[in-house]
């Protein structure tokens, strides 16, 4: 609604700040080879999450008191902030396990590239679902997929590196150059990996939920399972490159660059299924936009 202050925009704000301060301290780990910067680095990652945890249900309370009963998931400015924030909740759970600190100057900017936009773009104002929205299965539809789409962007962002390592070491670069010295912070080839097969493990199923519970949804709202939507559509499309990346992985042993880039054409096709069906194609998710 027009004139609304909202004190959830302000501490989004601040989280978008501590995204980009992190995003440039975990660039600067790798440039310096600073372990103290990494530390500081992930800490304000962490705060980062929080911020954001806290905007989110500051978000709920301002809808509740405008008398709207409903998650902080019905637009395309509370998915953008949702998406950031699964981003790094993902992120960061890697990281408890793997400690791979160069992994974040990689999926760091995703984070704050969509929480940027969605400040200095979107419309963060609050407003009453439309009726096809009134349903828990909402909730249970949006956080299934988003987990699932922000471990796809982990995944896509240690790709990069492998890819970038890779072929770096296939050039024959010498260790003693700049950009073989940054190399150097990189995880090893194996562990970039099976970040990317573990990540992948992780947001197939999550979207595999997204989409039953998107159908149970469907049929609440509309009276059927599936009518080939356009987002239906591109959901099942993504599906099945993500299946095609695990059946290949189990069956014929794909790793390295064939996995990094099936991992990244995956990513890119779940983009355009989430902003791209709802901004420039009609259909029954067209709300979204």
């Amino acid at each position: 609604m027009p004139g609304q202050d909202l004190f959830s925009t302000q501490i989004f704000n601040y989280t978008t700040i501590a995204y980009f301060v992190s995003m440039v301290l975990f660039i600067a780990f790798i440039a310096t080879r600073n372990k103290s910067v990494a530390l500081v680095a992930t800490i304000i990652a962490w705060i980062g999450l929080g911020l954001n945890t806290a905007g989110i249900y500051l978000r709920y309370a301002e809808s509740a008191a405008m008398g709207f009963r409903q998650a902080p998931l019905s637009n395309l400015y509370e998915s953008v902030v949702f998406f950031g924030w699964s981003i790094l909740l993902i992120y960061l759970l890697f990281d408890l396990k793997y400690k791979q600190r160069a992994v974040g100057a990689f999926v760091m900017p995703i984070a704050f590239i969509f929480m940027t936009w969605a400040q200095l773009r979107l419309n963060d104002a609050i407003a009453p679902l439309v009726p096809a929205l009134q349903s828990n299965w909402l909730t249970y539809h949006v956080i299934t997929c988003f987990i699932g789409y922000a471990a796809f962007a982990v995944a896509a962002g240690v790709s990069v590196m492998y890819l970038i390592k890779v072929n770096k070491e296939d050039d024959g670069s010498s260790s003693s150059s700049p950009a073989g010295g940054m190399l150097a912070m990189f995880p090893s080839t194996k562990i970039l990996d099976d970040i990317n097969y573990k990540a992948i493990m992780v947001g197939f199923p999550m979207l595999t939920l997204g989409i039953v519970t998107g159908a149970a949804w469907a049929n609440y709202a509309w009276g059927t399972y599936w009518s080939w939507d356009p987002k239906e559509t591109w959901s099942l499309i993504v599906w099945f490159i993500y299946a095609a990346f695990l059946h290949a992985r189990f069956t014929r042993g794909w790793v390295g660059k064939k996995a990094a880039y099936l991992s990244i054409i995956g990513f890119a096709a779940t983009i355009f299924c989430y902003l791209g069906v709802n901004l420039l194609l009609s259909g029954l998710h067209s709300y979204g936009a």
